[in-house]
């Protein structure tokens, strides 16, 4: 079993639900987002997304294309999210999943992508713009190296596609609650629930919910019923306000264990 699937099973077995942050690496620098993971660690996130930034990140909103256009204007590269991962390992064991888009994989390597991340300690991979039919070059790659290749489903996923996907997948299934962007709707947790239940009947590894979740309201609602539960352009969005200033780190924080609190008096 992976660090991923490990992490989720033990949180099962004490009847919690994983809390996953995302935010973008490199925004506003590589040395705050590492400042940041740790505080994310600290604070009490159970795995962290970390988000690879792109020129093009078509599934994303404002909020994180904003972080991508910052991350990028600051130099940050595969390379560099790669390094990072490598120093953060030194303090922090928590399960890391890299997500973001095909192109700088591609640019760099599926081989030596997959090698570099394992060697970084890298536990998963979500690509948003990769379908499972086009997915063998990189995930040959991948499992030959011990990362988890995480699959996405939608609420326009059929059900045959739903099965297809579920019996591939590994670490965790990755749930979009809605059509469209990141950070630009808010969700309606009752019609989600009874999307997550059916995939969940389907699937041999946990389900995580992501996408709309802004408040610990909002990851509460959500912890009743999903494995995990993803929290990315509301966190992005604090660290967009306070950049720069002795207020981020605590901001930061607060932030993640109000989630943890909304989440713990869910279940």
């Amino acid at each position: 079993m992976s660090s991923i699937g490990a992490t989720l099973a033990a949180l099962k077995r004490e009847g919690r639900t994983a809390l996953v942050p995302f935010l973008t690496a490199g925004d506003p620098d590589l040395a705050t987002t590492e400042e940041l993971i740790h505080t994310l660690v600290e604070a009490g996130a159970d795995l962290i997304e970390l988000g690879i930034p792109f020129s093009d990140p078509m599934a994303d909103g404002p909020t994180i294309q904003a972080a991508s256009e910052r991350a990028l204007l600051a130099g940050t590269t595969l390379t560099g999210v790669l390094q990072l991962v490598t120093r953060v390992r030194e303090r922090t064991n928590v399960p890391i999943i890299l997500m973001g888009y095909y192109n700088p994989v591609f640019v760099f390597g599926p081989a030596l992508f997959a090698l570099a991340a394992a060697e970084a300690g890298v536990d998963g991979l979500l690509l948003v713009d990769v379908p499972f039919e086009e997915a063998d070059e990189i995930h040959t790659e991948l499992k030959k190296n011990g990362v988890d290749l995480i699959s996405l489903l939608a609420p326009t996923t059929p059900l045959a596609r739903m099965r297809q996907l579920a019996a591939s997948g590994e670490g965790y299934l990755y749930y979009v609650s809605m059509t469209g962007v990141t950070g630009t709707q808010r969700i309606d947790a009752e019609a989600i629930a009874a999307q997550v239940c059916e995939i969940q009947k389907l699937s041999p590894v946990p389900v995580a919910v992501g996408f709309g979740i802004t408040s610990p309201d909002d990851a509460a609602a959500v912890a009743r019923f999903a494995d995990a539960v993803v929290v990315g352009s509301a966190l992005v969005n604090i660290i967009a306000a306070y950049a720069g200033s002795v207020k981020l780190l605590p901001e930061v924080y607060a932030f993640i264990r109000s989630l943890k609190e909304g989440m713990r008096l869910s279940v």
